[in-house]
């Protein structure tokens, strides 16, 4: 894995295995990275398919993948960071369960992996608001994805 980006939480997860169905845990209030809430919800991206660029002004996002896999790069370009300029990439999945906390301020760009429903919840702490958040084009941000 990368090095984290400054702000950037990544949080193992518990998951109840039970032969009636299994539990994944995503957030507690008493959690590391949360702020608030503002609302949760779902995204699917399908295999292959890759969703971004997006920075959020305000909105800090908490991301679980319950379903399929996901490959998240996040990019830092705030002036007043350490980590300006870096890159990280992560792929969540029931594998790899865990929560990606993704601070205001940074590009966020996400890829499905698995070749089935790839979904994601997001554990928004504020109310989606179109005009706090800003996208470009994939070509605008110079990354190579695999």
């Amino acid at each position: 894995m990368d090095k984290l980006i400054e702000g950037v939480i990544l949080t193992p997860l518990k998951q109840i295995i039970h032969p009636k169905g299994d539990i994944y845990h995503g957030m507690k209030k008493s959690d590391n990275g949360f702020e608030s809430f503002g609302e949760a919800y779902f995204s699917t991206v399908i295999k292959d398919e890759i969703k971004g660029w997006k920075k959020h002004t305000k909105m800090i996002l908490n991301l679980v993948v319950p379903c399929g896999a996901i490959e998240f790069i996040i990019y830092d370009d705030r002036i007043d960071s350490s980590t300006k300029g870096a890159f990280l990439s992560i792929e969540l999945s029931q594998k790899n369960y865990q929560r990606l906390t993704v601070p205001s301020g940074v590009w966020m760009s996400f890829r499905g992996r698995g070749s089935d429903l790839n979904m994601l919840l997001n554990l928004a702490s504020i109310e989606h608001d179109p005009s706090e958040a800003i996208t470009k084009e994939l070509s605008a941000i110079n990354y190579t994805w695999n």
